[in-house]
């Protein structure tokens, strides 16, 4: 039976790259204010902010899933 969940299936490093693509790092710190999107900011850094620390994780996810309902 297939998932209804949106992010089933998809890595933590896809949804991030996702964002970058589509909002820039500029964007997603003024969404998302965490120091690894607003200080010298990399897919790197981020990933393993984002595996260690659930409630950044959440936000992100939160975000890529508003970026993907705004699209047509």
């Amino acid at each position: 039976m297939p998932s209804n969940d949106p992010l089933h299936g998809l890595t933590l490093e896809a949804i991030l790259t996702a964002l970058v693509a589509q909002l820039g790092w500029e964007e997603m710190g003024r969404e998302v204010s965490i120091r690894c999107f607003t200080h010298d900011p990399s897919v790197k850094s981020s990933l393993q902010f984002l595996r260690r620390t659930p409630w950044a994780r959440k936000k992100v996810e939160t975000l890529y899933l508003r970026m993907i309902s705004r699209q047509p």
